[in-house]
């Protein structure tokens, strides 16, 4: 059998040589014999319990159950229990299928309402939240969405909402608009879309437009500082490739618990 060095395997991989040292400390990979001088030796099979890993992380951002659950496939695969990796990654497939139905019923949620609020007159539409009901106060709108004053405070901050001010004291005044409005950019956070996706959705929908919405969501504008994007800037699209991983992964393994002993 021929083996490969660290150097050779990280090429192979993609990777640097560090991040398979890395991989071997966490044990995530089978046994790496060594050489009588004290090199590591691959074979195909860290090979292809590397691409495994690979494969894996791409769906560890979803949550501390998917996180924890890819970790232990992960380890019960380089102990060579492909049964129980197996049955793990129909789990994190579940899990996954999860987050996307959640993120998908946040989308028909600001869609729905984006509809209602396209529909009002001009003159009901004085600015963004074209509030002209009875009013409550923060406390009272945090207390009635089941969210803290903090994160009313934030999503006003990152200019999700414009919250209209009582002329005579200042204090912030919600009506009927705004906490509709709350409650859409609350189910999009609880989805995990994040507070520059939702800007730019928003953003949108001031500008008239109410068909591209789902997009807007997904596709972060191309003078968006790269370097601070995350996966919720993008949610659908991490989701969806998470999904593609982890299928890839069940049948990777389904050939492993199908093969016979030798």
């Amino acid at each position: 059998m021929g083996y490969l060095r660290t150097s050779a395997v990280a090429k192979a991989a993609g990777l640097h040589p560090n991040t398979i040292r890395l991989y071997e400390e966490w044990g995530l990979l089978p046994e790496i014999p060594r050489s009588p001088s004290g090199y590591r030796l691959f074979s195909h099979t860290h090979l292809e319990q590397i691409k495994l890993i690979r494969l894996a992380f791409k769906c560890t951002i979803f949550g501390r159950d998917i996180k924890r659950t890819a970790y232990v496939l992960i380890k019960s695969a380089a102990c060579s229990d492909f049964d129980k990796a197996f049955d793990l990654a129909i789990t994190i497939k579940d899990l996954i299928a999860m987050e996307i139905r959640l993120a998908d019923d946040a989308v028909r949620y600001l869609e729905q309402w984006a509809v209602n609020y396209k529909s009002k007159t001009v003159s009901e539409q004085t600015d963004l939240t074209g509030s002209n009901s009875e009013t409550i106060s923060i406390r009272e709108a945090a207390a009635k969405l089941h969210v803290t004053v903090d994160m009313l405070r934030d999503w006003e901050r990152n200019n999700l909402i414009r919250i209209p001010r009582n002329p005579g004291n200042g204090y912030r005044m919600y009506g009927t608009d705004e906490i509709n409005r709350l409650k859409v950019i609350r189910s999009l956070r609880r989805s995990n879309y994040s507070n520059m996706a939702i800007l730019r959705t928003m953003q949108k929908l001031a500008c008239g437009s109410t068909e591209v919405l789902r997009e807007a969501l997904d596709t972060p504008d191309l003078d968006d500082d790269r370097s601070y994007l995350c996966f919720t800037d993008y949610l659908l699209t991490a989701l969806y490739t998470a999904r593609d991983s982890v299928n890839e992964i069940i049948q990777v393994l389904r050939i492993k618990t199908e093969s016979p002993m030798i």
